[in-house]
């Protein structure tokens, strides 16, 4: 649990970073991960496809054996797109290379789906941010590779990082850049009952 106040929801995600978004705004909450292929499916549009994932996780996670309580199930997923090209997870420095020359000196997408459910309550929606890079250079590429940080990063890059070193420009929302825009999942979350006032009486009704 995030905190020592009752759960108000499951986070379906091992992601850390959505666990620090969600305990910056106060929500308390219980882990219950899912593990789903998230392999892009041909012709689907990088919008389809972040849906698509968090969807089925949400729902993964309400079917979840584990899921002991009544309580809604959050679920998201981010992506980095450039030129219309989904960027995963870099698994080797060749990879690496490969996606952050892409953005280099140009402006790119993170799209991020958040889907939760409740019964037969599923309520969705898709947050996009532009964000701008500067030039890179191999060797700061490289460097930024041994710092172990692009390995789990869609797009091999972490804004709330070593990466924001990269960033000279954003338009939009930049929590959604980290893993989980926050004014949208709050929108979502009053639609199961669930009230996230900032934050000086914590959250909740």
């Amino acid at each position: 649990m995030s905190s020592s106040q009752a759960p108000r929801l499951y986070l379906a995600s091992a992601s850390p970073r959505r666990r620090e978004l969600l305990a910056q705004i106060g929500l308390p909450y219980l882990l219950l991960p899912q593990h789903i292929d998230e392999s892009l499916l041909a012709g689907e549009s990088p919008e389809a496809y972040v849906q698509r994932l968090a969807r089925h996780k949400a729902e993964a996670g309400w079917g979840d054996g584990n899921r002991l309580l009544d309580l809604p199930v959050l679920a998201a997923d981010t992506t980095v797109v450039c030129e219309g090209c989904v960027l995963g997870k870099p698994a080797t420095l060749a990879e690496c290379r490969e996606m952050l020359l892409m953005l280099s000196a140009r402006t790119h997408q993170v799209l991020t789906a958040i889907a939760v459910i409740r019964g037969e309550l599923l309520q969705q929606t898709v947050v996009s941010t532009e964000v701008g890079f500067r030039q890179l250079t191999l060797d700061e590429i490289d460097a930024y590779w041994q710092s172990g940080e692009p390995k789990d990063k869609a797009g091999a890059y972490g804004i709330q990082g070593k990466a924001a070193l990269f960033v000279d420009r954003i338009a939009g929302s930049y929590s959604n850049v980290v893993g989980l825009p926050l004014y949208e999942t709050g929108s979502l979350l009053e639609h199961f009952g669930i009230s996230c006032i900032p934050l000086l009486k914590g959250c909740g009704k």
